[in-house]
């Protein structure tokens, strides 16, 4: 029988299942969940380099919800299936191990560098599908459609602080943009961390070496 993961409630449970759901779409390289005291983190790459020279920079999303207390794991799985008692959720048998996983942010030392309005960030993710969608040929194979969504999310805009706009992908690909929320922005290190209500993006990177000068961006037509 698959092991059981004990949520705080059937609400919480609900919760976890929406967040495996919208990293399936965004990505194929599973939900980390790391369990410890009372809370889950639950972790996935919205965007994240397949190569050394690949430029997709690495952005996370993460959702922290609360937990049974004697919860304790560290396993990045494909998904999560609802069981018979509504707090829990049945874990896979077996794990799996990207390579993003293996990168994790700092949990201390973070320095506010700005904020960012939820609508500025709803827009620059709606440009950015925009220009995939439009930039992307009827035939393309997945490399070239891969790079040029690399290009696209890998840019830094001046709109969100030079961010790549990946960060405004991520949030939106994972439900966190709501409302006109004013949203933290925060770094450390090679990090940078965008604090929305619904749960955090996390960018690091770009992976290649040397970045691309920031410059500004109009909205598509």
């Amino acid at each position: 029988m698959p092991t059981p993961l004990i949520l705080a409630d059937a609400e919480t449970a609900r919760d976890a299942l929406t967040f495996v759901s919208r990293a399936a779409r965004a990505g194929d390289d599973g939900v980390r969940l790391q369990a410890d005291g009372g809370v889950l983190a639950m972790t996935a790459a919205a965007l994240a380099p397949l190569t050394l020279f690949d430029a997709t920079p690495t952005i996370l999303a993460m959702r922290i919800v609360r937990a049974d207390p004697e919860l304790r794991c560290d396993i990045v799985v494909d998904e999560l299936t609802a069981t018979d008692d509504p707090r829990a959720l049945a874990l896979p048998d077996t794990g799996r191990s990207p390579a993003w996983a293996g990168i994790a942010p700092p949990r201390s030392e973070w320095t506010p560098v700005g904020a960012l309005g939820a609508d500025v960030i709803a827009q620059r993710a709606q440009w950015g599908i925009s220009a995939v969608a439009h930039g992307s040929p009827t035939a393309a194979g997945e490399d070239a459609v891969r790079a040029l969504r690399a290009a696209i999310w890998g840019e830094l805009d001046a709109d969100l602080l030079g961010l790549p706009r990946g960060v405004a992908f991520a949030a939106h690909a994972f439900g966190f943009i709501s409302g006109a929320e004013q949203v933290s922005v925060t770094a450390s290190g090679r990090w940078t961390r965008l604090a929305f209500a619904r749960g955090h993006v996390l960018s690091r990177g770009p992976a290649a070496v040397g970045l691309t000068a920031v410059r500004a961006t109009g909205s598509a037509d």
